[in-house]
């Protein structure tokens, strides 16, 4: 079965949860198929134009005549050339809006199926206009003209399935399929070194609040730095914290650590992207992880913090519920964006709640790492994958 993997982010060049998702997939794909991954190229090879074959993996680039457009449309040039690459492949899956348009392209060009991957939903996610400006009309078009038009669609969790079939009534709900987001659990699991605490100046007699994600509205940072001005005092806050999607978010990120910093001490901002390892290391010495999405199909990052044996304080959103066994492997708090204070007051309760009580939250991250282990191996996402693809290749 020759198939192609289509994304905008693949090694070395991962900065999200969709991003993690290929890589590991593509991983444990390459053992059930004859498998090319069509990435976005971030070279600095000044004057190539033609994609990079490297291994398995054909990197493409922007048309060079829309330097300084819109994303969008840089976006779409970079997917007609993943589209005419697809010669010969058998089935195409692509993965986000930024490869959507290039496995709907190839399905229409080649004639073979295309499956999409849901790891957000254009329509669920209007601050992205922030962002992208007009572009994202464009996104979003791209994204339903995909979703409608695939032969198949895997959503990563129930939640998520439920709001594709409300975003898009007209996808016939059988060819949704469920599959969830997995963990390599031989990579993030509990590392008891200290030289990374070391190096950021973390005080090993306090416990510490950890937060890892970038800086955009769906991650909900600005709640939690607001409700952490009512954490414990004795309780240490790390944000590794970067890449926001504008420059006004990354102001108002900064203003509000900024205030904070005036408040209380032990608020450490790490605005870069730290290599894996050493996020494991953090993963492993907080006392607590919360993630505050405002909107998170799956938070593939709650099941990185479980694996590393930590208890996880989440939003109650998408399919984070289905991850976070709330009272078992973390606490979840509900969201309603309509009072956000409500939902900071109930960070601030939940993350207190866990810091007061050192053996309950040592007992939840056993939990979590056991839940982890046992039910989100990425063997199983592959194998549930592979079974997609077959079923399509059947009805051929």
């Amino acid at each position: 079965m020759k198939v192609g993997l289509l994304t905008r982010e693949y090694p070395p060049d991962v900065y999200g949860g969709a991003g993690v998702h290929v890589e590991f997939l593509a991983r444990e794909l390459r053992s059930l198929t004859d498998l090319t991954v069509h990435c976005w190229d971030a070279g600095d090879d000044a004057g190539r134009t033609a994609p990079a074959r490297d291994g398995g993996v054909v990197r493409h680039r922007a048309a060079p005549g829309l330097d300084g457009a819109n994303d969008a449309l840089r976006t779409f040039s970079v997917d007609l050339s993943m589209a005419a690459a697809l010669d010969g492949r058998e089935l195409v899956h692509s993965h986000t809006w930024y490869a959507n348009l290039a496995g709907h392209v190839a399905k229409l060009l080649h004639g073979i199926p295309h499956v999409v991957t849901a790891h957000s939903l254009e329509p669920l996610r209007p601050w992205k206009a922030e962002q992208l400006g007009g572009g994202y009309a464009l996104s979003s078009w791209a994204e339903r003209t995909a979703f409608e038009s695939a032969d198949a669609v895997i959503a990563v969790s129930r939640g998520m399935r439920d709001d594709i079939l409300a975003c898009y009534p007209a996808l016939d709900p059988g060819r949704v399929h469920v599959v969830y987001n997995g963990i390599d659990t031989g990579l993030y699991r509990p590392d008891h070194g200290t030289a990374v605490l070391d190096r950021i100046g973390l005080d090993p007699g306090r416990p510490f609040v950890l937060f890892v994600g970038r800086i955009t509205r769906q991650k909900g940072v600005p709640h939690l730095l607001r409700a952490a001005r009512a954490l414990d005092p004795d309780a240490q806050l790390v944000l590794c914290a970067g890449a926001p999607d504008t420059p006004e978010l990354g102001r108002e990120f900064r203003e509000l650590v900024e205030e904070l910093g005036r408040t209380r001490d032990g608020v450490h901002w790490i605005p870069e992207m730290l290599p894996r390892p050493e996020v494991v290391q953090l993963l492993t010495h907080a006392t607590v992880f919360v993630c505050p999405s405002v909107y998170e199909p799956l938070g593939i990052v709650n099941l990185e913090a479980m694996a590393c044996g930590t208890a996880v304080v989440a939003s109650a959103v998408g399919g984070i519920p289905e991850v976070v066994d709330d009272g078992t492997t973390g606490l979840l708090v509900p969201y309603d964006a309509r009072h956000p204070e409500a939902f900071e007051s109930g960070l601030t309760e939940a993350l207190n709640r866990v810091l007061d009580d050192p053996e309950a939250a040592a007992r939840m991250g056993a939990a979590g790492r056991e839940r982890a282990t046992g039910a989100f191996g990425w063997d199983q996402v592959a194998r549930r994958t592979y079974e997609v693809y077959q079923e399509l290749l059947k009805s051929e």
